[in-house]
């Protein structure tokens, strides 16, 4: 029997059921959290005694999915029993769905946020190791000027901890609690309010996903990183570039080239990046013409993020024992920036500092380079820019995330 069926006097057609029904066993715990949290509303309000009270805080925490619902907040009301015929009093499973979704998404961000520490701290190593190896850095994809490893690592991190920064803010927007919302207008019954932050306006409460597509834009924008750390992973592993190898643990083979070791796993989070684009889009498109309130249309709002959330999982997961098992060739990184042209805009600034003109510098240079008697003037590649060097700024940045985002 489904939550409704008083309304409904004749069976549903079992095609309309199958469609009707939602796979959102994900959803379980968190709507076992909302309803301990609106059970003891209710017992505050009197509508449920001290033992109903305790039999609903025994058989939640218990519940294990079981196929075949409605959906969840079906099986919780059923499995309640005398009590769970009476549980559903001021509120509606509007009200119910948007809590536990927003407990769901909350979650879902703090697992995010904890998995992108780790791959940033492991980059952090990688960068502490090589911070003074030398490497070209690229614009174009053209070799422009001479950097460090430990430099473009610490590039792949801050826009990690501008993705942290993203779910941190997705986080708080799932913050608010729409339980009191009802189906759209609230409840005549007198209930406390919930504890913690309330969502203003019950209309807005139900039908608000706004804090999925927070999720969703953090997910994406972190999938958009991902794969461009795997275009620069993949180029790097070819025989052509040749500046690291593929761990074994983080690669696969061919079928038929027993030669062959590829990077399939940063080519799937590459991959990936157009699919978590998609969730995002989808999402939109789903919520952009809705009136309010509620619309079963918002049924669809949790598939995105449910898969949203397995893939950053094991994404940040993967891409963490790859970076981590990952073989630089240094002496193919050295060589690569032994190209005295990478030197170039070095020679043109030393100009400068005699009090040549920028762009007359940068004219007498390129027609050196131009007609190949260019010489490099006497410098090393550069270290990261700022004082101390490179190796402070691996150290820096390494403060940030046992400090600030530690805290987080």
């Amino acid at each position: 029997m489904t939550l409704w069926s008083a309304r409904v006097g004749t069976g549903l057609a079992p095609e309309v059921w199958e469609f009707l029904r939602a796979d959102d066993a994900e959803l379980l715990p968190y709507d076992v959290q909302a309803t301990l949290v609106h059970a003891r509303r209710l017992r505050e309000a009197g509508l449920l005694d001290a033992d109903e009270l305790a039999d609903a805080e025994r058989v939640l925490p218990e519940l294990e999915y079981e196929p075949g619902e409605e959906d969840v907040h079906t099986l919780l009301e059923r499995r309640l029993g005398e009590v769970g015929r009476k549980i559903h009093a001021g509120r509606s499973r509007n009200d119910q769905v948007a809590a536990a979704f927003r407990l769901y998404v909350a979650d879902a961000c703090s697992e995010a946020a904890a998995a992108i520490a780790e791959l940033a701290r492991t980059l952090l190593d990688r960068a502490e190791e090589d911070a003074e190896t030398p490497m070209p850095g690229y614009t174009h994809l053209q070799r422009a000027q001479p950097v460090t490893v430990g430099h473009h690592l610490l590039a792949w991190v801050e826009m990690l901890e501008r993705d942290l920064a993203r779910f941190a803010f997705a986080a708080a927007q799932a913050e608010p609690s729409p339980l009191g919302a009802g189906a759209l207008a609230g409840s005549t019954l007198l209930l406390p309010p919930p504890p913690g932050p309330t969502l203003r306006n019950s209309l807005d409460a139900v039908a608000d996903r706004d804090f999925a597509l927070d999720y969703l834009y953090a997910c994406a924008a972190l999938f958009a990183h991902l794969s461009r750390f795997g275009e620069e992973l993949v180029l790097w592993t070819t025989s052509e570039f040749a500046f690291a190898r593929l761990p074994e643990e983080a690669a696969t083979g061919s079928s038929m080239m027993p030669q062959k070791l590829n990077p399939d796993v940063v080519e799937l989070a590459r991959g990936k990046a157009g699919t978590a684009i998609g969730r995002l889009a989808g999402l939109l498109a789903t919520v952009k013409g809705l009136p309010l309130a509620y619309n079963r249309d918002l049924q669809e709002d949790k598939p995105p993020v449910f898969a949203a959330r397995r893939d950053t999982r094991l994404a940040l997961a993967a891409l963490r024992v790859l970076v981590d098992g990952l073989e630089l060739d240094r002496g193919r990184l050295a060589a690569a920036c032994a190209d005295p042209a990478q030197l170039a805009t070095d020679a043109a600034e030393a100009l400068v500092r005699e009090g040549v003109p920028f762009r007359d510098a940068h004219e007498r240079v390129a027609d050196d380079v131009r007609a190949g008697t260019f010489v490099a003037p006497a410098a090393a590649p550069r270290p990261a820019p700022g004082p101390g060097g490179a190796r402070a700024a691996v150290a820096a940045a390494r403060a940030r995330w046992d400090g600030v985002h530690a805290a987080r």
